[in-house]
């Protein structure tokens, strides 16, 4: 048996893109997070130990979001990756990364990327 895990709207301030203004000023960002794992015995033994625990999850995004990278789909594959890396249990996430207000000469409310892995 599988569950999901759903993390919405993380709001970062970070230092990502492609111009170098961008990447001194910084912007705001939001990630969403879709996590699929295996259960295995988390509910029936009501075990944190054995959870992908969201606290962590949290957190895995917050430093990968401190790393600054020119591209926002290089935002989105550390923190999949990072994630495979941290729960084995994994078998699924959509992550998806926006920056806020992107200097695109007019006025947008945000540009997204989704990854799936």
């Amino acid at each position: 048996m599988q569950y999901e895990i759903v993390l919405d709207r993380m709001e970062f301030r970070a230092f990502h893109g492609c111009y170098e203004l961008e990447r001194q000023v910084g912007n705001r960002f939001t990630v969403d997070l879709t996590v699929t794992a295996e259960l295995g015995r988390v509910a029936e033994e009501d075990s944190v130990e054995q959870a992908v625990n969201y606290l962590t999850v949290y957190e895995i995004v917050r430093v990968q979001m401190r790393i600054t990278q020119r591209t926002i789909e290089r935002v989105a594959a550390n923190i999949i990756d990072a994630l495979y890396a941290a729960f084995p249990q994994i078998v699924h996430v959509r992550c998806t990364v926006s920056k806020l207000a992107p200097p695109l000469g007019g006025k947008v409310a945000k540009v997204s990327v989704a990854l799936e892995k």
